[in-house]
C-alpha cells in the first residue's frame, strides 16, 4: 500500500506537497525501505549498496522480475533485483549499451558510415563496417574508433532515453535515413517506441541501457577480416575482456548466410515482415528449404566421394550441435540423401553407452550431470566402432532409460561394404569418443541454429534465443515441460554446451546452419500463448518476457506450408519423420 504525508524532502519539493511513499524490496538481501514516488533505481541502488555490496559495478536491475535501466523511475510498491555484468539481463544491457558506443565513436569519426552489428563471435560480437566513400577499414581507423571511445566513456557522456508515439520515432529515424529501424516500427504494431541518444547520435534498442558510457570500462575493438570484433566482458569475471577465441569456420558460416540474406534482401525483421505483408511468405519458405536441402545434398555427396575413395575411405559420420539445433530431423534427412548416393547409412547411438544411473556424475547441487562425457563409457564404445569397422559382428547394448541401466539383450551389429555408420549425440566430436579411430575415416559435422536476420543493423538476434525458443515450443508440445521449467533449465544447458560442444564445433569438416529467414514469423504463432503462461511472480517471468518483447516484433504466418520434412517441424509438431 502506497502511503502519502507532507514534508519538503530538504527543499526538493515545494512546503505541504504530499508525496506518496513507496514499499521496494531489494531482492539482494531482502530487505524493505521506503522511498518517495517517482525515485530512480540508481537513487534505491545508493541506499542499499552498503548492504548487498556486489563483488561487480551494478549494470542494471530487475523490477518484478523484467530488466529495466537504472534510470527507471518507480511509481509503485515494487521487489528490485541489482545486477553487475555477470548476470544474463545485465550483460546484454551492458553489450548493447557498448554497440551505441561503438556507434557514436564511427559516426564522430566517419559520418556517414555504415555500422552493422550482425552476430556473436571469438566471445565478442563481429561487426561489420561500410566507410562511406567504401574505402577499406583500416587499422589505423580502428584504433582511432578505439580511442574515440575511450574519451566517451572518459566523459561519462549520458544515454537519454525518449519515449514517443511510434510515428514519431519513425519520423525521427526516416530524417536520418535509418530505413532498416523505420521497417521494423512500420511493421512493430507498437503505439509507442523508445529511442536513445548518446550525445547528439540517436539510435534504436529494444532493451535497457546503462545510465551513462562511464559504466563502460571494460572493453575492445579490434580488426577482423573485414570489419571489427568488439570484445566484451567475460561472463564470470566482467572486469576484465572475454578471452577471444578464434572461429574462422563459424565466421565462414555466418558469412555465407548473410551473402544469401543479401541475396534474398531479408537482413532484418522489417524485411521479413514486408515480404510476409506483400504475399511472399510462401516463397520465402520454399527458397529457405531449397538452400537448406542444397546443403545437405552437398554434404552426402562429399561423405560418398569420401567413402569411395582408395585410401582411408571414410566410414563414420560424426554429428554434433548444442540443444533444439535440429539434429535428429538433420541426420534422417542426410540418411535419405546417402541412400540416393546408394550408400546404406546406420544409426549408432551413444546413448546405449550411457553407464548405469548410480554411476552418472552429479553437480555440485547434487543432480546428475547428464551432460558431462563421463555419463559414457567411452572406452566401450570405441572398443565396439573398432571391432565394427574391422568386419566384425558386435552385440551392443541397449539402455533401459526407464531402470536406468544398461541391458544386453542380444542385439548385434555387422557393417556391410556399402554402409556408413552414423553417430549424432553432444559428445560426437569429442576427441575421448574415437581418439583411436584416424581421422581420415570420420567426417564430422556441426550444426547449429545460427540465425544471421536481425531486428535492426544495430539490433542482433542471440543465436541462443533462437534454439531456446524452438525448445520452449517442443517441451511444451510434448507435455515434457511448462516454458517456465524449460527456461529454469536453460542456464545449466548453456553451461554444458560451453563445456562439451562449442570447445570441438571448429574440428567440424563441415557446418550446417539450421536456421530459417521466416522462422520467427513461424515461431510467434505457436511461442506468443507458451510464453504468456510463465507467471509474473516468478524469477523465469523476466525471460519470457524478453523473448516476448522480441518475438512480437515478426509478423506472425501459420506453419501451413511448412513441409513435413522440415527441421521446423521437429519443434513446432506435424513432421513426417518417426522420432
Amino acid at each position: 500500500m502506497v502511503s502519502r504525508f507532507f514534508c519538503n524532502f530538504a527543499g526538493r519539493y515545494p512546503y505541504n506537497t504530499i508525496i506518496a511513499m513507496l514499499q521496494i524490496r531489494c531482492k539482494n538481501n531482502n530487505v524493505t525501505k521506503s522511498f518517495p514516488e517517482g525515485t530512480s533505481l540508481l537513487d534505491v541502488y545508493q541506499e542499499f549498496q552498503d548492504e548487498i555490496q556486489l563483488p561487480y559495478p551494478v549494470v542494471s536491475a530487475k523490477v518484478n522480475n523484467v530488466s529495466q535501466g537504472l534510470k527507471f523511475r518507480l511509481y509503485q510498491n515494487r521487489d528490485v533485483e541489482f545486477l553487475d555484468a555477470r548476470a544474463g539481463s545485465g550483460h546484454r544491457v551492458y553489450v548493447r549499451s557498448l554497440s551505441f558506443l561503438l556507434y557514436k565513436a564511427s559516426q564522430d569519426l566517419f559520418p556517414g558510415s555504415k555500422l552493422f552489428v550482425e552476430h556473436s563471435l571469438s566471445r565478442g560480437y563481429y561487426c561489420n563496417f561500410k566507410k562511406k566513400n567504401n574505402e577499406l577499414l583500416t587499422d589505423e581507423d580502428v584504433d582511432q574508433i578505439r580511442q574515440r571511445m575511450q574519451e566517451i566513456i572518459d566523459m561519462d557522456m549520458p544515454f537519454r532515453r525518449t519515449e514517443a508515439t511510434t510515428e514519431e520515432a519513425i519520423r525521427v529515424f526516416t530524417e536520418r535515413g535509418f530505413a532498416d529501424k523505420v521497417k521494423l516500427l512500420e511493421t512493430s504494431g507498437q503505439v509507442y517506441s523508445d529511442y536513445y541518444t548518446l550525445g547528439d547520435t540517436v539510435d534504436y534498442y529494444y532493451g535497457p541501457l546503462v545510465p551513462s558510457a562511464g559504466y563502460l570500462k571494460v572493453f575492445g575493438v579490434e580488426h577482423y577480416a573485414d570489419g571489427l570484433l568488439l570484445r566484451v566482458p567475460d561472463w564470470t569475471n566482467p572486469t576484465r575482456l572475454a578471452e577471444k577465441v578464434e572461429q574462422p569456420k563459424t565466421f565462414e558460416m555466418f558469412a555465407e548466410k548473410t551473402r544469401w540474406d543479401i541475396i534474398m534482401r531479408l537482413s532484418n525483421a522489417g524485411d521479413v515482415n514486408k515480404a510476409i505483408q506483400r504475399g511472399y511468405a510462401s516463397e520465402l519458405i520454399q527458397v529457405s528449404e531449397a538452400l537448406q536441402e542444397k546443403k545437405i545434398v552437398q554434404i552426402a555427396e562429399e561423405i560418398d566421394r569420401r567413402f569411395h575413395r582408395k585410401e582411408n575411405p571414410v566410414r563414420m559420420v560424426l554429428i554434433t550441435g548444442p540443444s533444439s539445433s535440429g539434429k535428429t530431423t538433420f541426420c534422417k534427412r542426410l540418411s535419405i540423401q546417402l541412400l540416393a548416393c546408394g550408400l546404406r547409412p546406420m544409426s549408432f547411438s551413444t546413448d546405449d553407452y550411457f553407464v548405469n544411473r548410480v554411476d552418472t556424475p552429479k553437480l555440485p547441487n547434487g543432480d546428475y550431470d547428464f551432460d558431462n562425457i563421463e555419463t559414457v563409457e567411452y572406452s566401450l564404445l570405441e572398443e565396439h566402432l573398432l571391432r565394427l569397422m574391422q568386419g566384425e559382428r558386435v552385440e551392443i547394448p541397449e539402455y533401459n532409460f526407464v531402470t536406468g541401466k544398461r541391458e544386453w539383450n542380444g542385439k548385434k551389429l555387422k557393417l556391410s561394404n556399402d554402409t556408413v555408420l552414423i553417430i549424432e549425440g553432444i559428445h560426437a566430436l569429442n576427441p575421448l569418443l574415437t581418439k583411436k579411430i584416424d581421422d581420415a575415416l570420420k567426417y564430422k559435422i556441426y550444426i547449429s541454429a545460427l540465425t544471421s536476420i536481425s531486428l535492426d543493423d544495430h539490433n542482433w538476434i542471440p543465436v541462443r534465443d533462437n534454439r531456446l525458443l524452438r525448445r520452449i515450443i517442443r517441451d511444451y508440445n510434448k507435455g515434457a515441460y511448462t516454458a517456465q521449467q524449460t527456461i529454469a533449465q536453460w542456464k545449466n544447458v548453456c553451461e554444458a554446451e560451453d563445456q562439451w560442444i562449442f570447445p570441438f564445433q571448429e574440428s567440424a569438416d563441415v557446418m550446417f546452419n539450421s536456421a530459417l529467414n521466416i522462422e520467427f514469423a513461424v515461431l510467434r504463432t505457436h511461442a506468443e500463448i507458451i510464453l504468456t503462461s510463465v507467471p509474473r511472480n516468478c524469477p523465469e517471468y523476466g525471460e519470457a518476457h524478453r523473448l516476448l518483447k522480441f518475438i512480437r516484433f515478426f509478423t506472425p504466418i501459420s506453419d501451413k506450408e511448412i513441409p513435413p520434412t522440415s527441421i521446423m517441424r521437429e519443434f513446432v509438431g506435424g513432421s513426417s519423420f518417426k522420432y
